[in-house]
């Protein structure tokens, strides 16, 4: 288990497989903190499905409109929507986008990140300073390693339960 530095800034993320932790960085993408902690505690991410998962790439996740298994599931829909809260701000730094790094998902308009992210699974440097990154896989990479491949998979993981440490 990771040691836990600031419970109100770390996201216990259930997989399948197991438990990640996150380590959020409010210094650095404030704004996109923010929103990630909010979500978790309305329970907006419990049961959303990873929509899109490239081998060597990232896993996406976070449509609390359409990817929720709990609702009415359309995985063709997974990945169109974002929460009914305002799009965020792009909070872009120079923290590059290393493995296990979560970054914002967005639209082609910069400011258009709401509850999607990702988590890169290889060193993607080439979305440096373009998608906001604002936490880091801190434990529990090799559950995220396991989450099963597609766009969108025949039969995606989802996470189980979404957290803020300090709840728990």
């Amino acid at each position: 288990m990771a040691e836990i530095k600031d419970p109100e800034n770390t996201i216990l993320m259930d997989l399948k497989d197991g438990q990640v932790v996150i380590e959020l960085l409010p210094d650095i993408a404030p704004g996109h903190c923010e929103r990630m902690k909010e979500l978790a505690r309305s329970g907006a991410y419990d049961n959303v499905c990873f929509h899109r998962v490239i081998d060597g790439f990232m896993a996406q996740t976070g449509d609390v409109q359409h990817g929720n298994m709990e609702k009415d599931f359309d995985l063709r829909m997974a990945g169109t929507g974002g929460s009914d809260l305002p799009n965020l701000k792009a909070e872009f730094s120079g923290i590059p986008h290393d493995r296990g790094t979560l970054g914002a998902a967005r639209s082609q308009n910069p400011d258009s990140a709401n509850s999607q992210f990702f988590i890169n699974f290889n060193d993607n440097h080439f979305l440096n300073r373009q998608y906001t990154v604002y936490g880091r896989v801190i434990a529990g990479m090799e559950h995220v390693d396991a989450i099963t491949r597609g766009e969108p998979p025949a039969s995606p993981d989802r996470m189980i339960s979404v957290k803020v440490a300090a709840d728990v």
